[in-house]
């Protein structure tokens, strides 16, 4: 007789985890990356998450982990509700946040019963994929008329000037002390883990890009950034370019982004480089932290 049960994963489950998440990578990036850098304790540090899973058979089917940032990260195509009621239980943390296949993420947000002025963002992405063999480099780039390079801790000031700026206008944040030393930690957390990359054109930075989660098979861009003055100049697209090509050379063979559905001129300079749609995500953040979340997911 076939058994099932939904249960809290621990340090020794990672090779089971692994063979349900790779298969679809493209909307798994998250679960896969914070769980390679962090295992399946949570002792609530940076990547940390409780991680419940639904297994049949001693096999995953379903996935859903609370991480140390209070987001729900959501890839459980079955028992979703019930997979999320565990990981909150798990991790005894509010929610602040939801990421993950649209579908899924709409089923959460229904149980949840959100209050609309408590979000701060809720956005359907288009999820984008490409293999790096046939990322389109930019004329600009492989002119050699603008350069990138991965930041240092010279840029650290300027990185965080304008990942704050990033975070008020494509999250929804709110300008002030706190967001800034947030963005300085986590700049200083990118110059060493080498995950963030500036844009150069005559040795003026001009604009950057991030991987938000890089794995030995895949990288995910996020956090890319133009000042509003030097926009439309193709500076974006030649920063995610730049930080592709070196993930390239490392031996990485795949890149993953996602951008608003919205966001004309983002799809546009994605899909020169080569990047195609093949679904959607979403994001939804709060404001406040839902504190009592188990009794409507219970």
């Amino acid at each position: 007789m076939e058994t099932t049960t939904i249960r809290v994963l621990k340090p020794g489950d990672e090779a089971a985890l692994e063979a349900f998440l790779l298969p679809q990578v493209e909307s798994s990036m998250f679960l896969i990356g914070n769980m390679r850098a962090a295992g399946l304790a949570d002792h609530g540090q940076t990547y940390h998450g409780t991680y419940a899973a639904k297994l049949e058979a001693e096999k995953i089917v379903g996935v859903v982990a609370h991480y140390w940032n209070q987001n729900l990260v959501l890839q459980a195509p079955v028992d979703l509700v019930a997979l999320c009621a565990e990981a909150v239980k798990g991790s005894g943390r509010p929610i602040q946040g939801l990421i993950g296949p649209s579908d899924q993420v709409g089923v959460v947000k229904e149980a949840l019963d959100m209050d609309r002025s408590n979000v701060q963002m809720d956005e359907t992405e288009k999820l984008y994929s490409l293999g790096l063999e046939d990322l389109v480099v930019p004329v600009n780039l492989a002119s050699g008329k603008v350069k990138g390079r991965r930041i240092e801790s010279g840029d650290v000031d300027l990185l965080t000037k304008w990942r704050a700026a990033y975070a008020v206008e494509a999250l929804g944040e709110e300008d002030g002390p706190q967001l800034r030393q947030q963005c300085r930690e986590a700049t200083e957390r990118s110059v060493r883990e080498k995950r963030t990359w500036v844009l150069e054109d005559d040795g003026r930075p001009v604009a950057c890009s991030s991987f938000n989660t890089a794995i030995e098979e895949a990288v995910q861009v996020g956090g890319v950034w133009t000042p509003p003055e030097l926009r439309r100049r193709g500076y974006g697209r030649a920063v995610v370019a730049a930080s592709l090509l070196d993930a390239r050379t490392e031996g990485v063979k795949n890149g993953i982004l996602f951008t608003g559905e919205d966001n004309i001129a983002a799809q546009r300079a994605y899909e020169a480089l080569g990047f195609r749609c093949i679904g959607d995500y979403s994001i939804v953040l709060l404001r406040s932290p839902l504190k009592n979340s188990l009794q409507n997911l219970s």
